[in-house]
């Protein structure tokens, strides 16, 4: 039993498996937790998609099943698509007996009893991209960001290899995923063992002056508003956000001065010095 990691800790254990990651927008809000708790949570839920370019289906369902259907896509090149935190779609009702096993970190039993409980209120669920008719294939890629997505959630959990199960292992109605959950649990056991290596953090390199002009757009100048802010050196009533302007610049200049700068050294415009003490975190 355990509370569900919030989405900062959450991603965070993602990248310090080594796990490639995109954050989709708003995805750390979006959830289905107005129908129902999300927790306590007990383990990681595998999926394959049953089709191809499934990135719009997973975030958003269809009419009578509102997405994210998964908290998570792992395309073929290994990407995890990060699409929703919380509760989500992706579970449905499904066997008791299974829920008390991962419960006790036990095996999953040969086959699941009748549905019974709430999935999707304590599984974190993985949508894998592949058709599932045992005939495409999963790229060693692939394979290797499911292993590692479990592994960090259970280790971040301080879980077993025994809370990885599959969407086929939960209800009688699915035969999804198309792969062996005892060879995927045998590899998140043993990533489980081996001592994590150490992350170094790795910072977005300086896109210099001319980058930050009024009214420029990119997902970077968010993460420097947020990088200024935990600095103390926010000036926004509204945001951070992608667009530069005059909030941005006027909070770049506090930071400037917080580093001893002055008059036109604290023009509020990066340079190398003061981006290189910043420390924006890289994001992909």
């Amino acid at each position: 039993m355990a509370t569900p990691l919030t989405a900062d800790a959450f991603v965070r254990a993602l990248r310090d498996e080594g796990v490639r990651v995109r954050e989709h927008p708003e995805w750390k809000t979006r959830n289905r937790n107005h129908k129902g708790r999300w927790g306590p949570v007990h383990g990681v839920m595998l999926h394959h998609t049953a089709g191809r370019d499934s990135l719009a289906l997973c975030r958003n369902g269809t009419q009578s099943l509102p997405g994210p259907l998964c908290i998570g896509l792992i395309s073929k090149d290994g990407t995890v698509h990060l699409l929703g935190h919380g509760r989500t779609n992706h579970a449905g009702d499904g066997s008791a007996a299974l829920l008390a096993a991962v419960r006790a970190g036990a095996r999953a039993p040969a086959r699941p009893g009748p549905d019974a409980v709430d999935g999707n209120a304590h599984f974190y669920g993985f949508e894998i991209e592949n058709l599932g008719d045992g005939r495409d294939p999963y790229p060693a890629v692939q394979l290797d960001a499911a292993e590692r997505v479990s592994a960090a959630v259970c280790r971040a959990h301080g879980w077993s290899a025994e809370s990885v199960v599959a969407h086929k292992e939960w209800t009688r109605r699915k035969i999804d995923p198309s792969f062996s959950m005892t060879e995927m649990r045998g590899r998140v056991a043993t990533r489980l063992r081996a001592d994590r290596p150490v992350r170094k953090p790795v910072y977005e390199p300086f896109p210099g002056a001319a980058f930050f002009v009024p009214g420029r757009r990119s997902p970077l100048i968010t993460e420097v508003g947020r990088r200024l802010v935990a600095e103390g050196c926010g000036r926004y009533t509204i945001g951070p956000g992608p667009r530069w302007g005059d909030a941005d610049r006027v909070s770049y200049a506090a930071w400037q001065r917080k580093l001893g700068y002055a008059g036109s050294d604290a023009d509020g415009v990066p340079g190398r010095a003061s981006w290189d003490r910043l420390r924006v975190p890289r994001t992909s």
